[in-house]
């Protein structure tokens, strides 16, 4: 699998209240298609990455774990800052997050920083609907790769990814569907769904052209319709710790199958049980699951494995 797109450094709270009273801060790692890379690589699959990070100690940060987690990291240093993304708990359900990366290096992504044969070489081409609300270079680079890939029959996957803090509705809806129209694998939520089409979102989204189109619907679990066949999952219970992560585990689970040729039922559990692990983790990507921690899911019955 090939994916590309921003990492930040990411700060988190370790308490629950307001910003102003904490007094105790975590610093990792953070992106959808990063999350998405280490989530496959956890899993066995092979996975390539790329992205422009700052010249500074994030950076160096982001390029070590990545590597460290056994994913092929194409890193291309830039005169500009690495990103920055804070969270913290409001209160115990309510998780607020801000955003600095206006004009990082990971929003300075081009066309020209996506190798052709980097892309011909995979069996997936992952995007995002985050990396062309970025700038326009990094729109153009997303277009330009999923062209690529659809002239070398590379299999296209999207996951909408709305964010509602780098662009409106208004102008991420076209933008989306067009690249939905574009993809033979297409992820969403609901509330993404609505913003691309106007009906039932499984068989709407499938109508654009992609062959396997995946809802994601949290504790509801997830719908599919994938060459042709209708299915349906419940989520898995667990205790939720930390929900940043569900969505990209989700979608490392299902790709990690298909990159291994599983069938559908077997992506979709898979994709259904890494999304479950992730959130009982702090942490946009520490929760991601392994082959060994999905046994975990069903094997501990007591809390306790020993």
């Amino acid at each position: 699998m090939l994916t590309f797109g921003e990492t930040m450094g990411v700060v988190a709270a370790d308490t629950i209240g307001r910003l102003q009273h904490a007094r105790g801060f975590s610093f990792g790692i953070g992106g959808a298609e990063s999350n998405v890379a280490i989530g496959v690589a956890r899993l066995g699959g092979s996975a390539t990455w790329l992205a422009r990070v700052g010249a500074d100690a994030t950076g160096d940060l982001i390029e070590h774990r990545l590597r460290a987690e056994g994913v092929n990291a194409i890193v291309m240093r830039d005169p500009s800052f690495t990103g920055l993304l804070v969270k913290h708990r409001r209160t115990g359900s309510l998780l607020h997050v801000d955003y600095h990366r206006a004009g990082s290096a990971g929003s300075r992504l081009t066309p020209a920083d996506i190798p052709a044969s980097t892309v011909r070489e995979a069996g997936i081409l992952h995007v995002t609907g985050i990396t062309p609300a970025l700038s326009t270079s990094a729109r153009a680079a997303v277009f330009h790769a999923v062209e690529t890939a659809r002239a070398a029959g590379v299999a296209v996957s999207l996951d909408l990814n709305y964010r509602a803090k780098l662009w409106s509705r208004f102008d991420a809806a076209p933008v989306l569907r067009d690249l939905a129209s574009r993809a033979d694998i297409v992820f969403a939520g609901p509330d993404e769904a609505a913003l691309v089409v106007d009906g039932p979102p499984v068989e709407e989204l499938a109508a654009l052209g992609a062959s396997e189109v995946v809802v994601k619907d949290g504790a509801r679990g997830c719908s599919a319709l994938i060459d042709g066949v209708q299915h349906r999952l419940p989520a898995l219970p667990v205790s939720v710790v930390d929900p940043v992560g569900a969505g990209d585990g989700f979608v490392a689970g299902y790709l990690a199958e298909r990159l291994a040729g599983a069938e559908a039922a077997t992506r979709l559990a898979t994709a259904v049980a890494a999304g479950a692990f992730a959130v009982t983790v702090p942490g946009d990507c520490e929760g991601l699951a392994s082959r060994e921690d999905l046994a975990l899911l069903v094997s501990v019955t007591d809390n306790v494995a020993r």
